[in-house]
């Protein structure tokens, strides 16, 4: 088979005397006879690249569901008060949300690659420390210096990928990759599961982290070994660097592209296309400000009904796997409360895990802004159902409860929880795309820590009902905000996303 070789027949291309990186790799092979395959398979790198970027989704999973395990037998070793565990749970959230803004960015002046090492190199040494934590306020540094590695992986990984494969491929690998976020949560709650039986002592929540340091070296060894963002090099004018990446991402048996010429429109090797990425303000510049507001607001609204339904699973896992003691008066009685707390917490992973399938499904065939805005619908009628439960008795109450936790679990990674996070490193250009899909990913966060310290508080003062019909109204304005700021990013190629080309 040869490379079919659509784009260099248009006139833009005969003019411009070759392709870009995207072109490349969009490009079709052809049998023999000129009938062009239906698509390319990917490569041992792509596949590579793919694999290590759903790493870094698999271990923010990890590592915050396996916190909530944790939690208990850390307040006990402590001795913390409540608001010492609200600060131990917040931690890594918190550093999730510093590390978005403040790390993701530099993966547009540093490179993709840089930053893909950098991270995984916190986030392992974070890890260590957190093992060996000797008291509550160093733990609490260690897990905020572990979250904001986890916050860079938000746009970072994203781009990784996004940058590297097909554009009729982006949107199922992608959230193929976001959907080893729920693969990692619930094998955080297994691993802390079978500790917990394995060895039952206070000092058992360092063992859980712990079993994640060795994979976490081997993936920091692996991102060592793959080439640098091609599209990154050559929107810096790097075509010479750009060309030798883009073959080595695409090397193939039998060889296809057999050579790789760069040519973006005449631009001077060395001579970046865009400046844009040099300030943040160009985010908010009449030519970005559509996608910065699609990419952001979404998600921040839809983090605010995420966090705020956990409200409601102490009692439906009560229904699902029975009452547990109230009291834990030692340590025994605290390992079987645990143990109970990752039993439904493994049920409920399994509910996230099927919500991303059906997404990563979906996503190329019908479309990011359809599947946002139908999300963020079901959504807004899963809360509803959960709050006018609060109006009835018996059965029909919990039937309500449960059946609107479900749909909105279900909704919601189907939609806004998956597709915010696709779009946000879609609708902005290379040389924005880290500082665009980083602020999206922080604000989105910061919603997730406001939801997280306010809601106890405004149940008290306002009361559940209420709170939940605000939620309601919060996921309509998703759905509103969506559709008046839509950018549809389906099968788009991405040199072609904010005047890139």
């Amino acid at each position: 088979m040869t490379p079919n070789d659509p784009a260099a027949s248009t006139p833009e291309a005969r003019r411009r005397g070759g392709k870009t990186v995207q072109d490349y790799i969009d490009e079709l092979p052809r049998w023999a006879d000129g009938t062009i395959s239906r698509d390319a398979p990917l490569t041992n790198m792509q596949w590579l690249i793919w694999g290590l970027a759903s790493a870094g989704k698999f271990f923010e999973g990890l590592v915050v569901f396996m916190t909530g395990v944790a939690l208990p037998l850390i307040v006990r070793e402590f001795g913390l008060s409540a608001v010492e565990k609200g600060a131990v749970s917040a931690a890594a959230l918190f550093g999730i949300l510093v590390g978005a803004w403040s790390l993701g960015g530099l993966s547009d002046r540093y490179g993709r690659k840089t930053m893909f090492i950098v991270e995984m190199i916190i986030f392992t040494l974070s890890l260590v420390l957190v093992v060996f934590s000797p008291n509550f306020t160093l733990l609490v540094v260690f897990l905020f210096i572990m979250g904001t590695a986890l916050g860079c992986d938000y746009p970072t990984a994203h781009m990784i990928i996004s940058e590297s494969i097909p554009s009729a491929q982006r949107g199922r690998l992608v959230l193929g990759a976001f959907g080893f976020q729920a693969v990692g949560a619930l094998a955080g709650t297994a691993v802390g599961y079978f500790i917990l039986h394995a060895s039952a002592h206070l000092g058992a929540w360092r063992w859980m982290y712990a079993t994640a340091i060795i994979p976490a070296l081997l993936v920091l060894i692996g991102r060592f070994f793959i080439p640098q963002s091609g599209q990154w090099l050559a929107a810096r004018g790097q075509i010479a660097e750009a060309e030798r990446a883009t073959q080595r991402l695409l090397r193939r048996v039998p060889p296809y592209p057999k050579e790789v010429r760069l040519d973006y429109a005449g631009q001077t090797a060395g001579q970046p296309r865009s400046t844009s990425g040099k300030s943040w303000r160009a985010l908010f510049s009449a030519q970005h400000r559509r996608a910065t507001i699609l990419a952001s607001l979404p998600w921040f609204l839809q983090d605010l009904g995420t966090y705020g339904i956990g409200i409601f699973t102490p009692t439906i896992l009560a229904a699902v796997i029975g009452a547990k003691t109230k009291y834990a008066h030692n340590l025994s009685m605290v390992i079987h409360n645990d143990v109970l707390a990752a039993k439904g917490a493994a049920f409920i992973d399994l509910l996230l895990l099927a919500g991303i399938v059906c997404a990563l499904l979906l996503a190329d065939k019908i479309g990011r802004i359809r599947l946002q805005l139908l999300g963020f619908m079901g959504c807004a009628l899963g809360l509803f159902m959960a709050a006018i439960a609060l109006s009835f008795g018996g059965p029909a109450r919990m039937l309500l409860i449960f059946g609107g936790f479900m749909l909105f679990s279900f909704m919601t990674n189907l939609g806004p929880n998956a597709m915010t996070y696709l779009i946000s490193g879609e609708v902005f250009p290379t040389s924005l795309r880290g500082q665009g899909a980083g602020l999206a990913a922080s604000l989105a966060k910061t919603g997730a820590v406001l939801t997280a310290f306010l809601f106890p508080l405004l149940i008290k003062d306002i009361g559940t009902q209420t709170l939940l019909f605000i939620l309601v109204g919060t996921s309509l304005l998703g759905a509103l905000i969506t559709w008046a700021f839509r950018i549809e990013t389906k099968g788009i190629n991405l040199e072609q996303v904010g005047g890139d080309r």
